[in-house]
C-alpha cells in the first residue's frame, strides 16, 4: 500500500528539519567563533597575547568564578575572569555518582572533551573521575563546564561566556596545545575568609592548595600526579 502523498510530504518536511537543526548543530562552534574572534583578538592584543595560545583555566566556587589565562613566553597571564552563572551542591569535593556535586581537584581537557553539540550549548567535559577521584572510589561522569545557568553537578556559565571560554579552548587545541589544565578549588587560598582547616576536607583542600601556590609563584601549571590515593604536585 503507498503512502498517502499528505503523510509523505510531512514526514519527508520532519526530515528535512531534523537534518537542518543537525547541520545548525554541527556549526554551533563555528558560529560561536564568528560573532566572538574580533572581540576576542582585541581584548588579548591590549595584553600583548595572540589568539590561538596555550590556555590554562581556573575555577573558584565559593567566589564563583572561571579564569582564563593565556600562555606567553613559556609563562601565563590572566585574561579575563567570568563570572560563574550557577553550580550545583556546597563546598567540597564530588563522592558519589548522584550526588549534585560540582567536582574539585586537578583535571585536563583534551580536543575529544570539547562538545559542540551540547543540549546548553556548548561545553567541555572536565574529566571528572580523573585518576585521584578513582584512586579514592568516586564515581559519576559526564561533569561539565556548559552554556545555560543551570546545574545539576556542572558549572553553568551562561552563553555569551561559554562561546569565549570554548572558542579560546578550540583554537589552541587547534594550534598544537596537546591538553589544557583546569584546576578547580573550593575557593581562592590566599584571600578567602573561610576556616578551613578543621573541615573534614582539611586534607583534600591542602593538597589543592599546594597546587594553587605552585601556580601562584611561578604562573606556569604544576606537574600532577597521584601517590598514594593523594595529590602530588610538582613545581615547573
Amino acid at each position: 500500500m503507498s503512502m498517502p502523498i499528505r503523510l509523505k510530504s510531512f514526514l519527508i518536511a520532519l526530515l528535512l528539519l531534523a537534518c537542518s537543526s543537525a547541520a545548525l548543530a554541527d556549526g554551533r562552534a563555528e558560529q560561536a567563533e564568528k560573532r566572538v574572534k574580533p572581540s576576542l583578538v582585541a581584548a588579548l592584543a591590549e595584553k600583548k597575547l595572540e589568539y590561538g595560545s596555550p590556555v590554562f583555566i581556573r575555577i573558584f566556587k565559593a567566589e564563583k568564578v572561571l579564569e582564563v589565562w593565556i600562555g606567553k613566553n613559556g609563562k601565563y597571564v590572566l585574561f579575563h575572569a567570568y563570572p560563574i552563572c550557577t553550580y550545583s551542591g556546597r563546598l567540597g569535593p564530588k563522592i558519589r555518582e548522584g550526588d549534585n556535586q560540582a567536582p574539585e581537584g586537578f583535571y585536563r581537557i583534551g580536543l575529544n572533551q570539547l562538545n559542540p553539540q551540547s543540549s546548553y550549548h556548548l561545553a567541555f567535559n572536565l574529566g571528572y573521575p580523573n585518576a585521584y577521584d578513582r584512586a579514592n572510589g568516586r564515581t559519576g561522569d559526564f561533569l561539565m563546564v556548559h552554556g545555560n545557568c543551570v546545574s545539576i553537578g556542572c558549572y553553568a556559565m551562561g552563553d555569551a561566556a561559554i562561546e569565549e571560554i570554548y572558542t579560546l579552548m578550540d583554537i589552541a587545541l587547534h594550534s598544537g596545545q596537546k591538553n589544557i589544565d583546569v584546576h578547580v578549588f573550593p575557593f581562592r587560598f590566599d584571600s578567602t575568609k573561610i576556616v578551613w582547616q578543621n573541615s573534614e576536607w582539611q586534607p583534600f583542600w591542602s593538597d589543592l592548595k599546594t597546587g594553587f601556590d605552585a601556580f601562584d609563584r611561578s604562573k606556569t601549571p604544576p606537574s600532577i600526579s597521584v601517590v598514594n590515593k593523594r595529590y602530588r604536585i610538582t613545581p615547573n
